[in-house]
Protein backbone atom coordinates (compact mmCIF):
# COMPACT_ATOMS: atom_id res chain seq x y z
CA UNK A 1 0.00 0.00 0.00
CA UNK A 2 0.99 3.39 -0.58
CA UNK A 3 1.34 5.91 1.64
CA UNK A 4 3.23 9.15 0.13
CA UNK A 5 2.62 12.39 2.68
CA UNK A 6 2.86 15.53 1.63
CA UNK A 7 5.54 17.39 4.34
CA UNK A 8 3.14 20.24 4.60
CA UNK A 9 0.34 18.23 5.87
CA UNK A 10 2.26 16.91 8.87
CA UNK A 11 1.12 17.47 12.34
CA UNK A 12 3.92 16.03 14.62
CA UNK A 13 2.90 16.92 18.42
CA UNK A 14 2.96 14.49 21.30
CA UNK A 15 -0.78 13.55 20.65
CA UNK A 16 -0.01 12.27 17.12
CA UNK A 17 2.71 9.67 17.98
CA UNK A 18 1.94 6.28 17.42
CA UNK A 19 2.64 5.82 20.86
CA UNK A 20 -0.51 7.61 21.72
CA UNK A 21 -3.91 6.55 22.70
CA UNK A 22 -5.51 7.41 19.71
CA UNK A 23 -8.45 6.80 18.29
CA UNK A 24 -9.06 3.85 16.33
CA UNK A 25 -8.69 3.99 13.17
CA UNK A 26 -9.87 1.68 9.88
CA UNK A 27 -6.86 1.23 8.15
CA UNK A 28 -5.84 -2.33 6.40
CA UNK A 29 -4.11 -5.00 8.28
CA UNK A 30 -0.40 -5.67 8.62
CA UNK A 31 0.66 -6.26 4.60
CA UNK A 32 4.81 -7.65 3.94
CA UNK A 33 6.87 -5.70 1.43
CA UNK A 34 10.58 -6.82 0.23
CA UNK A 35 13.05 -4.80 0.60
CA UNK A 36 16.09 -4.43 -1.41
CA UNK A 37 18.90 -4.53 1.38
CA UNK A 38 22.28 -6.44 1.42
CA UNK A 39 22.61 -9.92 0.34
CA UNK A 40 23.73 -13.05 1.83
CA UNK A 41 27.27 -14.04 1.68
CA UNK A 42 27.88 -15.87 -2.28
CA UNK A 43 27.34 -19.53 -2.37
CA UNK A 44 25.38 -19.55 1.24
CA UNK A 45 22.03 -21.09 1.29
CA UNK A 46 19.45 -20.53 4.13
CA UNK A 47 16.88 -22.35 5.66
CA UNK A 48 13.47 -20.24 5.64
CA UNK A 49 11.84 -20.79 9.06
CA UNK A 50 8.29 -21.99 9.65
CA UNK A 51 5.16 -19.61 8.33
CA UNK A 52 3.83 -20.22 11.88
CA UNK A 53 5.88 -20.09 15.17
CA UNK A 54 5.43 -19.98 18.92
CA UNK A 55 6.29 -18.71 21.91
CA UNK A 56 5.64 -19.88 25.53
CA UNK A 57 6.04 -18.01 28.51
CA UNK A 58 8.83 -20.03 30.56
CA UNK A 59 8.63 -18.41 33.61
CA UNK A 60 9.19 -14.15 35.17
CA UNK A 61 12.49 -13.40 36.10
CA UNK A 62 11.61 -10.53 37.72
CA UNK A 63 8.85 -7.93 38.86
CA UNK A 64 8.18 -4.29 40.83
CA UNK A 65 10.32 -2.98 38.01
CA UNK A 66 9.73 0.87 37.74
CA UNK A 67 9.57 2.78 33.59
CA UNK A 68 11.98 -0.38 32.56
CA UNK A 69 13.65 0.72 29.06
CA UNK A 70 17.51 -1.28 28.43
CA UNK A 71 18.22 -4.22 28.90
CA UNK A 72 21.93 -6.00 28.46
CA UNK A 73 22.42 -9.61 29.46
CA UNK A 74 25.69 -9.91 31.59
CA UNK A 75 26.99 -12.97 30.41
CA UNK A 76 26.58 -15.07 33.67
CA UNK A 77 22.66 -15.50 33.71
CA UNK A 78 21.82 -11.58 34.99
CA UNK A 79 20.45 -8.83 33.72
CA UNK A 80 21.49 -5.23 33.47
CA UNK A 81 18.03 -2.61 33.14
CA UNK A 82 17.88 0.60 32.85
CA UNK A 83 15.07 2.91 34.02
CA UNK A 84 13.84 5.88 31.93
CA UNK A 85 12.31 7.65 34.46
CA UNK A 86 14.17 6.54 37.56
CA UNK A 87 17.81 6.77 35.79
CA UNK A 88 19.44 3.87 37.41
CA UNK A 89 20.65 0.89 36.77
CA UNK A 90 19.25 -2.09 38.05
CA UNK A 91 21.54 -6.23 38.11
CA UNK A 92 18.34 -8.56 38.02
CA UNK A 93 19.71 -11.99 39.73
CA UNK A 94 19.14 -14.40 36.53
CA UNK A 95 17.70 -17.26 38.92
CA UNK A 96 16.08 -15.54 41.75
CA UNK A 97 15.17 -12.18 40.63
CA UNK A 98 16.77 -10.36 43.11
CA UNK A 99 17.41 -6.68 42.23
CA UNK A 100 20.43 -4.89 42.61
CA UNK A 101 21.26 -1.14 42.44
CA UNK A 102 23.95 -0.31 40.39
CA UNK A 103 23.83 3.04 40.55
CA UNK A 104 21.68 6.67 39.34
CA UNK A 105 23.09 8.16 35.80
CA UNK A 106 23.99 11.72 36.77
CA UNK A 107 22.70 14.38 34.40
CA UNK A 108 19.66 12.65 32.77
CA UNK A 109 16.48 14.52 32.49
CA UNK A 110 13.72 12.58 32.04
CA UNK A 111 10.35 13.95 30.23
CA UNK A 112 7.81 12.71 27.73
CA UNK A 113 9.77 9.56 26.15
CA UNK A 114 12.90 10.64 26.88
CA UNK A 115 15.07 10.01 30.07
CA UNK A 116 17.65 7.18 30.85
CA UNK A 117 17.03 4.78 27.45
CA UNK A 118 18.73 2.45 25.90
CA UNK A 119 22.18 0.22 27.54
CA UNK A 120 24.48 -1.89 25.76
CA UNK A 121 27.64 -3.50 26.90
CA UNK A 122 31.34 -2.92 25.83
CA UNK A 123 32.50 -5.69 23.03
CA UNK A 124 35.59 -5.87 25.77
CA UNK A 125 33.25 -6.07 28.57
CA UNK A 126 34.87 -8.91 30.17
CA UNK A 127 38.00 -6.51 30.23
CA UNK A 128 36.79 -3.07 30.61
CA UNK A 129 33.38 -3.25 32.55
CA UNK A 130 32.03 -0.73 30.70
CA UNK A 131 28.37 0.19 30.38
CA UNK A 132 27.24 2.44 27.84
CA UNK A 133 23.58 4.24 28.08
CA UNK A 134 21.86 6.57 25.73
CA UNK A 135 19.74 9.41 27.69
CA UNK A 136 18.16 12.80 27.52
CA UNK A 137 20.17 15.61 29.50
CA UNK A 138 19.07 18.88 29.56
CA UNK A 139 20.26 20.21 26.47
CA UNK A 140 20.54 16.76 24.16
CA UNK A 141 20.56 13.14 23.68
CA UNK A 142 24.06 11.52 24.39
CA UNK A 143 26.03 8.50 24.91
CA UNK A 144 27.82 7.75 28.07
CA UNK A 145 30.37 5.05 29.29
CA UNK A 146 30.74 4.20 32.78
CA UNK A 147 32.95 1.64 34.64
CA UNK A 148 31.16 -1.08 36.58
CA UNK A 149 32.56 -2.20 39.69
CA UNK A 150 30.44 -5.05 41.30
CA UNK A 151 32.85 -4.91 44.56
CA UNK A 152 31.85 -1.37 45.51
CA UNK A 153 28.35 -1.07 47.79
CA UNK A 154 25.16 -0.89 46.00
CA UNK A 155 24.14 2.19 44.57
CA UNK A 156 28.03 3.49 44.35
CA UNK A 157 28.93 0.49 41.85
CA UNK A 158 28.93 2.88 38.78
CA UNK A 159 31.62 5.52 37.64
CA UNK A 160 31.42 9.09 36.39
CA UNK A 161 29.74 9.13 32.58
CA UNK A 162 32.28 9.51 30.45
CA UNK A 163 30.79 11.28 27.27
CA UNK A 164 31.39 9.60 23.67
CA UNK A 165 28.44 11.33 21.84
CA UNK A 166 26.47 14.45 22.09
CA UNK A 167 24.33 16.74 19.83
CA UNK A 168 21.07 14.39 19.11
CA UNK A 169 18.27 16.40 19.10
CA UNK A 170 15.82 15.85 22.02
CA UNK A 171 12.17 16.62 22.34
CA UNK A 172 9.52 15.33 24.18
CA UNK A 173 8.78 12.82 21.83
CA UNK A 174 11.03 10.62 19.39
CA UNK A 175 13.77 10.81 20.77
CA UNK A 176 14.85 7.20 19.77
CA UNK A 177 17.40 5.57 22.03
CA UNK A 178 18.18 2.43 21.52
CA UNK A 179 21.99 1.45 20.94
CA UNK A 180 23.47 -1.80 20.05
CA UNK A 181 27.40 -3.00 19.10
CA UNK A 182 27.27 -4.98 16.06
CA UNK A 183 29.31 -7.89 14.78
CA UNK A 184 31.66 -5.58 13.56
CA UNK A 185 32.58 -4.13 17.04
CA UNK A 186 30.67 -0.90 16.27
CA UNK A 187 28.11 1.28 18.44
CA UNK A 188 25.01 2.08 16.76
CA UNK A 189 22.34 4.03 17.78
CA UNK A 190 18.89 4.67 16.48
CA UNK A 191 17.55 8.40 17.00
CA UNK A 192 14.37 9.97 16.62
CA UNK A 193 13.81 13.54 14.77
CA UNK A 194 12.03 14.95 18.13
CA UNK A 195 9.37 16.12 16.97
CA UNK A 196 11.11 17.49 13.69
CA UNK A 197 10.34 16.60 10.92
CA UNK A 198 12.81 18.35 8.82
CA UNK A 199 15.62 16.68 10.27
CA UNK A 200 15.06 12.81 9.39
CA UNK A 201 15.77 14.21 5.35
CA UNK A 202 19.06 16.26 6.45
CA UNK A 203 21.93 14.24 6.48
CA UNK A 204 23.68 17.00 8.46
CA UNK A 205 21.27 16.19 11.44
CA UNK A 206 21.61 13.57 13.53
CA UNK A 207 17.94 13.49 14.77
CA UNK A 208 15.92 10.81 12.65
CA UNK A 209 18.83 8.61 11.62
CA UNK A 210 20.74 5.28 12.41
CA UNK A 211 24.24 5.98 13.63
CA UNK A 212 27.57 4.08 13.80
CA UNK A 213 30.59 4.94 15.41
CA UNK A 214 33.77 3.45 17.06
CA UNK A 215 33.21 2.62 20.76
CA UNK A 216 35.25 6.38 21.44
CA UNK A 217 32.23 7.61 19.95
CA UNK A 218 33.86 8.68 16.20
CA UNK A 219 32.18 7.67 12.58
CA UNK A 220 33.23 4.01 12.47
CA UNK A 221 35.24 3.22 9.36
CA UNK A 222 33.69 2.34 6.20
CA UNK A 223 30.24 4.36 6.71
CA UNK A 224 28.82 5.72 3.64
CA UNK A 225 29.22 9.73 4.53
CA UNK A 226 32.45 10.38 4.86
CA UNK A 227 33.44 11.93 8.47
CA UNK A 228 29.84 11.37 9.34
CA UNK A 229 28.65 8.64 11.99
CA UNK A 230 24.92 8.75 9.77
CA UNK A 231 24.51 5.02 8.40
CA UNK A 232 20.69 5.35 7.05
CA UNK A 233 18.08 8.50 6.95
CA UNK A 234 14.92 9.46 6.43
CA UNK A 235 13.55 7.88 10.07
CA UNK A 236 11.06 8.91 12.48
CA UNK A 237 11.57 7.25 15.48
CA UNK A 238 13.88 4.37 15.58
CA UNK A 239 13.23 1.98 19.16
CA UNK A 240 14.64 -1.47 17.82
CA UNK A 241 18.02 -3.06 16.28
CA UNK A 242 19.18 -6.38 15.48
CA UNK A 243 21.31 -8.44 13.17
CA UNK A 244 20.64 -12.00 11.85
CA UNK A 245 23.01 -14.73 11.25
CA UNK A 246 24.44 -13.52 8.17
CA UNK A 247 24.91 -9.74 10.13
CA UNK A 248 22.23 -8.09 8.23
CA UNK A 249 20.78 -5.48 10.65
CA UNK A 250 17.31 -4.87 10.84
CA UNK A 251 15.19 -1.63 12.70
CA UNK A 252 12.24 -0.92 13.96
CA UNK A 253 10.25 2.21 13.67
CA UNK A 254 7.54 3.74 14.76
CA UNK A 255 4.83 5.67 11.98
CA UNK A 256 2.89 8.89 12.54
CA UNK A 257 -0.92 7.55 12.06
CA UNK A 258 -0.84 5.03 9.08
CA UNK A 259 2.21 2.62 9.28
CA UNK A 260 4.70 1.23 11.38
CA UNK A 261 7.55 -0.38 10.25
CA UNK A 262 10.05 -3.35 9.82
CA UNK A 263 13.21 -2.21 7.84
CA UNK A 264 16.28 -4.36 6.59
CA UNK A 265 19.24 -1.13 7.10
CA UNK A 266 21.48 -0.93 4.06
CA UNK A 267 24.39 2.26 4.34
CA UNK A 268 23.59 4.91 3.02
CA UNK A 269 19.91 4.37 2.03
CA UNK A 270 16.83 6.33 2.20
CA UNK A 271 13.99 5.56 4.54
CA UNK A 272 11.31 7.86 3.54
CA UNK A 273 10.23 10.33 6.32
CA UNK A 274 8.96 12.89 6.03
CA UNK A 275 7.72 11.80 2.29
CA UNK A 276 6.82 8.35 2.92
CA UNK A 277 4.96 5.95 5.97
CA UNK A 278 5.42 2.45 5.12
CA UNK A 279 5.58 1.09 1.82
CA UNK A 280 6.13 3.81 -1.18
CA UNK A 281 6.13 3.14 -5.25
CA UNK A 282 8.10 6.15 -5.85
CA UNK A 283 10.74 8.55 -4.64
CA UNK A 284 13.54 5.74 -4.47
CA UNK A 285 12.78 5.52 -1.03
CA UNK A 286 14.13 2.17 0.54
CA UNK A 287 10.44 -0.05 1.13
CA UNK A 288 10.31 -1.85 4.94
CA UNK A 289 10.30 -5.76 5.00
CA UNK A 290 6.93 -5.38 6.91
CA UNK A 291 4.37 -3.02 7.78
CA UNK A 292 1.72 -2.36 10.67
CA UNK A 293 -1.57 -0.49 10.98
CA UNK A 294 0.14 2.01 14.09
CA UNK A 295 -2.56 0.61 16.75
CA UNK A 296 -1.34 -2.99 16.02
CA UNK A 297 2.44 -2.39 16.58
CA UNK A 298 4.08 0.99 17.96
CA UNK A 299 7.28 -1.29 17.77
CA UNK A 300 10.08 -0.73 20.50
CA UNK A 301 12.66 -3.08 20.77
CA UNK A 302 13.55 -5.88 18.23
CA UNK A 303 15.64 -9.20 18.30
CA UNK A 304 16.49 -12.30 16.35
CA UNK A 305 16.30 -16.04 17.11
CA UNK A 306 15.04 -18.88 15.10
CA UNK A 307 15.00 -17.40 11.59
CA UNK A 308 13.13 -14.35 12.71
CA UNK A 309 12.59 -10.88 13.94
CA UNK A 310 10.97 -10.89 17.16
CA UNK A 311 9.14 -7.27 17.42
CA UNK A 312 7.69 -5.83 20.88
CA UNK A 313 4.81 -3.43 20.43
CA UNK A 314 4.16 -0.79 22.75
CA UNK A 315 0.55 0.32 21.92
CA UNK A 316 0.09 -2.99 20.21
CA UNK A 317 0.67 -4.84 23.47
CA UNK A 318 1.86 -7.75 21.44
CA UNK A 319 4.60 -9.42 20.12
CA UNK A 320 5.21 -10.00 16.83
CA UNK A 321 7.24 -12.71 14.78
CA UNK A 322 8.25 -11.61 11.43
CA UNK A 323 9.71 -14.78 9.67
CA UNK A 324 12.84 -14.05 6.99
CA UNK A 325 14.03 -15.20 4.04
CA UNK A 326 16.85 -13.11 3.63
CA UNK A 327 15.91 -9.79 4.17
CA UNK A 328 11.89 -10.40 2.76
CA UNK A 329 9.33 -11.43 5.11
CA UNK A 330 8.76 -15.33 3.79
CA UNK A 331 5.50 -15.39 5.35
CA UNK A 332 2.35 -12.99 7.31
CA UNK A 333 3.94 -11.83 10.80
CA UNK A 334 1.91 -13.29 13.25
CA UNK A 335 1.06 -11.89 16.42
CA UNK A 336 1.31 -13.07 20.25
CA UNK A 337 0.32 -12.25 23.70
CA UNK A 338 -1.91 -9.84 22.18
CA UNK A 339 -3.05 -8.21 25.95
CA UNK A 340 -1.56 -10.36 27.96
CA UNK A 341 1.24 -8.51 29.63
CA UNK A 342 0.36 -4.75 28.55
CA UNK A 343 2.43 -2.90 26.60
CA UNK A 344 6.00 -4.51 25.52
CA UNK A 345 9.15 -2.49 25.34
CA UNK A 346 12.06 -4.59 24.93
CA UNK A 347 13.22 -7.95 23.68
CA UNK A 348 16.60 -9.29 23.34
CA UNK A 349 18.15 -12.35 22.63
CA UNK A 350 18.97 -15.14 25.21
CA UNK A 351 20.67 -17.90 22.86
CA UNK A 352 18.87 -20.68 21.13
CA UNK A 353 15.26 -20.63 21.17
CA UNK A 354 15.09 -18.17 24.19
CA UNK A 355 14.18 -14.51 24.70
CA UNK A 356 14.10 -11.71 27.17
CA UNK A 357 10.38 -9.50 27.37
CA UNK A 358 10.23 -6.23 28.94
CA UNK A 359 7.01 -4.77 30.12
CA UNK A 360 6.13 -1.05 29.97
CA UNK A 361 3.15 -0.77 32.07
CA UNK A 362 4.52 2.09 34.33
CA UNK A 363 5.69 4.28 31.69
CA UNK A 364 3.08 6.84 32.16
CA UNK A 365 0.45 5.44 29.44
CA UNK A 366 0.19 1.86 30.03
CA UNK A 367 -2.27 0.05 33.19
CA UNK A 368 0.08 -0.90 35.21
CA UNK A 369 -1.09 -4.37 37.42
CA UNK A 370 0.77 -5.35 40.79
CA UNK A 371 3.61 -7.03 39.71
CA UNK A 372 4.39 -4.36 37.05
CA UNK A 373 6.55 -4.11 35.35
CA UNK A 374 8.56 -7.28 34.60
CA UNK A 375 10.73 -9.11 33.00
CA UNK A 376 9.89 -12.69 31.29
CA UNK A 377 11.86 -15.28 30.24
CA UNK A 378 10.22 -16.68 26.62
CA UNK A 379 10.91 -20.23 24.60
CA UNK A 380 10.46 -19.60 20.61
CA UNK A 381 9.99 -21.67 17.63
Amino acid sequence: MTAVLAAAALLLTAGCSSDEEAPPRKDAAASSAGAAAPSSPAGKAEETPPAKGSVTVVRTVATGLASPWGLAPVGDGDLLVSSRDEATITRIDGQTGKKTELGEVPGVAAEGEGGLLGIALSPDFASDHMIYAYFTSASDNRIVRMLYTERKPAGEQLGAPDTVFRGIPKGVVHNGGRIAFGPDRMLYAGTGESGDTGLSQDKESLGGKILRMTPDGEPAPGNPFPGSPVYSYGHRNVQGLAWDREQRLFASEFGQNTWDELNAVAPGDNYGWPEAEGHADEGGFHNPVAQWSTEDASPSGIAYAEGSVWMAGLRGERLWRIPLKGTEASAEPQAFLEGEYGRLRTVVAAGGDRLWLVTSNTDGRGDPEREDDRVLELRVS
